[in-house]
């Protein structure tokens, strides 16, 4: 981009000396077809400065796409980075809609505007040093006084761009709480208060663009000393300088290169930086602090690998003041076990997958995995020996492949069969191919996708919560004693009674106590579990279940 900017800067390198002998060996000497001829050189020269322009331009996207790519890894990592320690990023939807495209937009326009600056700067003086050295160092001075006091402003304006940022991610943040309600509220007649919650986000918003707004009256001035008082200056020892020697056409090109070069690189310079430049540099500040993590505590490289699970008196909350959700649960779930969780629809059953995955933590007691909790084992170390299958299951971009080998990306084609057969997945993975994964996929589908990923992967607890609940019984039945045969932990939330028929052993969850045994046992002892299994059977002939 540097060597393409070179014929970019032609015209206003030459720009001065051409009108100087244009001046002076062409018009003032009676010589107008050589005047012309120099002018005619100055049309050369832009049509070179087009061929670099255009040269510039198409290398843009090559530096300015990936810049933005890795930005939006990096608010998402953060988010998701954030959300695993249980710090949930309110601020991430901002930052990846509306800031990483400014970053985005605001890089590109800094790249062409700073480099077109340095190259045009450096091509000016050596045209006016060409002209006269006197000229140097009558313009130059000034010049780069307006720059300095430019500069000097920056630090203000920045502390004024970052304020604008946090208002703005505020504002975001509430007016989207506000939106996402606008049923409720119009229902309720809340409206009024409605308004009062944005309205301070919105004075602050504008409040800081109005302090954003006063720092332009400074870059004028900056702008009249930098790029109007060389142009005073010149005019000023105009006489001066050609009673010394300097002719007409040397004064001439003087002020073409204050007109024509310092004058416009220099507004172009304060506008971009002075302006998006300082958006700039603030977003990409708050974008990388908002994506860092915090540093996690060493954690025991072996920790959780027996594949047993320990709950002691957990007791879990949505919240300081809720009702427990889960209240003062004790479990062990030894390894290769096969456990069932079964309960009334909304009892915790979910919350406690969650729970021992890791994915929340509790108000009291703690989970254990192997000897270690798992609160204490860091995301990387938890991908590795637990998997989650949710209800939901999620289908990635990229090719059916990729997506079955994304837990275990050395797997190779045979380990990878083995697994689409055990689960079942043979006649889906044989018509799609290994082309990208349509969109179109039923989520019966996508659950199948989604369980091959977790048979394959190296993880000793495999937790599936409803992840079988969009397959008929008979792909159900399959896919469950796939895993029940591979070697881990199996817990199943049951979607249905076959899954916890087919478990070793039961959870039964009653919203204020559990109780875990075998069938048999539990047909006996628990009557919650004899009512479930009559609403799974409708004509409760237990002894056929």
């Amino acid at each position: 981009m540097l060597l393409w900017s070179v014929p970019e800067a032609l015209p206003a390198a030459l720009s001065g000396f051409a009108v100087a002998h244009a001046v002076d060996s062409g018009f003032l000497a009676h010589r107008p077809a050589v005047g012309l001829a120099w002018l005619g050189l100055l049309l050369v020269a832009a049509g070179l400065g087009a061929v670099g322009s255009r040269q510039v331009y198409r290398l843009l996207g090559a530096l300015v796409e990936p810049f933005r790519d890795t930005l939006v890894r990096k608010v998402v990592s953060g988010a998701l980075g954030h959300a695993v320690r249980g710090r949930a990023d309110d601020g991430a939807i901002a930052r990846l809609t509306h800031q990483v495209e400014i970053v985005r937009d605001t890089y590109a326009g800094l790249i062409v505007v700073l480099r077109g600056f340095l190259v045009t700067v450096v091509g000016v003086v050596a045209g006016m040093g060409s002209v006269d050295p006197v000229i140097v160092a009558l313009l130059l001075p000034p010049f780069l006084l307006g720059l300095g006091l430019f500069l000097g402003t920056l630090h203000l304006a920045a502390e004024r761009f970052r304020r604008s940022v946090h208002a703005d991610e505020r504002l975001a943040v509430t007016a989207g709480a506000v939106l996402a309600g606008t049923r409720d509220i119009a229902a309720t007649g809340a409206e009024e208060h409605s308004a009062d919650l944005v309205a301070g986000p919105i004075r602050a918003q504008a409040d800081a663009e109005r302090a954003i707004a006063t720092v332009t009256a400074a870059r004028t001035l900056c702008l009249a000393v930098g790029g109007w008082v060389p142009l005073v200056v010149l005019l000023v020892a105009g006489p001066w300088l050609v009673s010394r020697g300097l002719t007409a056409g040397a004064v001439m090109g003087g002020l073409t290169y204050v007109l024509i070069g310092l004058q416009p690189v220099l507004r172009n310079l304060m506008t971009a930086v002075g302006g998006s430049g300082l958006r700039y540099v603030v977003t990409v500040g708050r974008i990388l602090d908002a994506a860092e993590l915090p540093a996690e505590p060493e954690r025991r490289a072996e920790a959780g690998r027996s594949g047993e699970l320990t709950v002691r008196d957990l007791t879990f909350a949505y919240g300081s003041h809720a009702e427990p959700v889960l209240s003062g649960l004790d479990l062990v779930v030894a390894p290769g076990d096969h456990l069932a969780v079964v309960g009334p629809s909304g009892i915790g059953k979910s919350t406690l997958a969650g729970l021992l995955c890791g994915l929340l933590r509790p108000t009291a007691g703690e989970v254990l995995l192997g000897d270690v909790p798992v609160s204490d084992l860091s995301a990387q170390r938890l991908a590795q020996v637990r998997t989650l299958i949710p209800q939901e299951a999620y289908v990635f971009a990229g090719s059916v492949l990729d997506n079955l080998t994304y837990f275990a990306p050395d797997a190779d084609p045979e380990q990878v069969a083995r697994a689409v057969t055990a689960i079942g997945a043979d006649e889906l993975v044989a018509r799609l191919g290994d082309e990208l994964v349509p969109s179109a996929l039923s989520a019966g589908e996508r659950q199948l996708i989604a369980l091959v990923r977790a048979y394959l992967s190296p993880a000793s607890v495999v937790v599936l919560d409803e992840a079988t609940c969009h397959l008929d019984p008979a792909a159900e039945r399959r896919a469950e004693e796939a895993f029940a045969r591979r070697d881990c932990t199996l817990i199943v939330i049951a979607h249905r009674i076959s899954s916890a028929l087919r478990a070793r052993r039961v959870l039964v969850l009653d919203g204020t106590g559990a109780i875990a045994g075998e069938h048999q046992t539990l047909l006996e002892t628990s009557p919650l579990y004899r009512d479930l299994l009559g609403h799974w059977n409708p004509d409760r002939r237990l002894e056929e279940v």
